[in-house]
């Protein structure tokens, strides 16, 4: 609610109807009126207070034009709002000094041509004051009642966002640290021309302090968190500068906001110890019957049920290599819970490591492939990962096997395919006959005798053959292309393969000899990637 200014006095019925007229001042006709008072001393301004309005008719005040511009000057040092004199009693037209004193002040001086009630105008004025007071706290009371029944109800963004929409009046947008705009509401103006070229706009706002507005974008802005870890803002669309009211709003939104985070993170902290724990549960010991009863209590059908593993290894980009993969896979399983509410799939999900495991609980009758491709083909929209799904199990005692094949089939996985959103056991062929047999010592063995001598000789020699049989297996139509991706020439590939023949003593032409080098090379290669 607007404060009461000497503007709004000077258009009540009463006022006008005594002819008021503003000689002086007109540049402070937007002060606040906080009171009314009624004096005619000189010396009255000590006991003013800022912001009040004073009436009077002169009839005490002095005769000198030096008095008359103290009492101006004392008026103005005093932060009073407004000179309002009826003339008559004492002048029929003001003095000049104290019209120019006034002025120079910038204090609003307004003659009163015709007798009015003092007592009355007080009255009137300082009801209206009241008025808008009471209102004023109507209206803070309003916006502590909306804001403590979304904390109580936990409400989520949406609903402060609605709630911040209709107590502002006015476009609201919440903007990520990265000041992209995650969501907004509309005000009475077009919230295209509103939002945009938003995030170039939004750097150029800086928000020191808690919250700021921008005169110049017309934005009330509350930093959402502390200083020092803050996660976005809140944007209230304001041309003119706020009231306290609406800075009231804000805040209690920003705070609102960060409460439902807090909580949030909480309940998913919680959630992601109860599905790591039945998950591993399921894995090391799939016939338990109470990890079953704890399934169905967590949101995982048991019965008359179809179960699927999955699991999610996130694609680093090789730039990135060196950092954490924690934020990652927690966007990872974010996403893939986002995208499994939306399709009614219940789930189990947890980290292992370096990948992301989930069951999911299909219908019995459900297809499958269907639910999984689309599941995820909604979490690789934005998150590029490897998924492997294993095949479906009709018995929760039987969901290990699910699991465990998932994670074959990624450890299987050589390069993320665009155009196959999940992988499955059919897809990895002889990767995925060696992932298997991964832990198996006759594997390790045999990786060791087809390559030891290659080993062997590139450690003394410095030769590079393991490389060079790599090449030359994995482009096996082309020896040009080969000696291109080790960025060698022709003839020098050609010497290092004549050189492997003759450590190996074997024919690099002999499919026999070459297919078994294949096999050890991919055997280590899986070997070195599991966790």
């Amino acid at each position: 609610m607007a404060e009461l200014t000497v503007a709004d006095v000077l258009r009540m019925p009463m006022v006008r109807q005594a002819g008021a007229e503003v000689l002086a001042g007109a540049s402070g006709l937007d002060r606040a009126v906080r009171w009314v008072h009624s004096a005619e001393a000189a010396d009255i301004a000590p006991l003013l207070r800022g912001g009040d309005l004073l009436l009077s008719t002169g009839i005490a005040l002095p005769d000198s034009d030096d008095e008359l511009r103290a009492y101006a000057s004392s008026l103005d040092q005093g932060d009073v709002a407004g000179l309002i004199i009826e003339l008559g009693r004492r002048w029929q037209r003001l003095p000049d000094s104290l019209v120019a004193a006034c002025e120079s002040a910038g204090l609003p001086l307004v003659a009163l041509s015709r007798e009015v009630r003092f007592a009355a105008l007080t009255q009137l004025i300082g009801e209206r004051i009241v008025d808008e007071q009471l209102d004023e706290l109507r209206e803070a009371q309003r916006v502590h009642d909306t804001f403590t029944e979304l904390s109580i109800t936990e409400a989520g963004p949406r609903e402060i966002l609605d709630a911040v929409q209709r107590l502002a009046g006015a476009a609201v947008v919440l903007e990520g640290a990265d000041h992209q705009v995650t969501d907004y509401r509309s005000g009475p103006d077009d919230i295209g021309e509103f939002l945009a070229d938003w995030t170039a706009r939004s750097r150029a706002v800086r928000l020191d302090g808690r919250t700021t507005w921008d005169p110049v974008q017309g934005w009330l802005l509350t930093r959402l968190g502390r200083r020092e870890r803050r996660w976005g803002r809140l944007v209230i669309a304001c041309p003119a500068e706020p009231p306290q009211r609406l800075i009231a709003v804000a805040e209690r939104a920003a705070a609102a906001l960060a409460l439902h985070r807090l909580h949030e993170r909480d309940r998913d902290s919680q959630v992601r110890r109860t599905h790591h724990e039945l998950l591993l549960g399921l894995l090391n010991d799939p016939g338990n019957e109470e990890i079953h009863l704890r399934c169905d209590l967590a949101g995982l059908p048991t019965k008359r049920r179809q179960f699927v593993g999955l699991t999610m290894r996130p694609v680093v980009d090789a730039s990135e290599s060196g950092r954490s993969a924690a934020p990652a896979l927690d966007e990872l399983i974010a996403a893939t819970v986002h995208a499994a509410h939306e399709l009614t799939l219940p789930l189990l999900i947890c980290q292992a490591d370096r990948d992301v495991l989930a069951l999911l609980s299909l219908g019995a009758t459900a297809d499958a492939t269907v639910h999984v491709d689309e599941l995820a083909h909604r979490v690789r929209r934005r998150n590029a990962a490897i998924v492997g799904a294993g095949r479906p199990v009709t018995a929760i005692t039987d969901t290990d096997q699910t699991i465990k094949e998932s994670t074959h089939i990624v450890l299987s996985v050589r390069t993320p395919d665009p155009a196959r959103p999940v992988h499955r056991l059919e897809d990895v062929h002889l990767r995925g006959l060696l992932t298997l047999l991964g832990d198996d010592e006759r594997v390790r063995l045999y990786v060791e005798r087809e390559l030891r001598a290659l080993r062997e000789h590139d450690r003394r020699w410095g030769t590079g053959l393991v490389e060079a049989l790599r090449a030359l297996v994995e482009h096996p139509g082309s020896k040009s292309s080969a000696a291109a991706s080790l960025h060698v020439s022709r003839a020098a590939f050609y010497d290092r393969l004549a050189k492997i023949e003759s450590v190996l003593d074997a024919q690099l032409d002999d499919p026999d000899i070459r297919v078994s080098l294949h096999v050890a090379l991919i055997a280590e290669d899986l070997a070195g990637s599991r966790p």
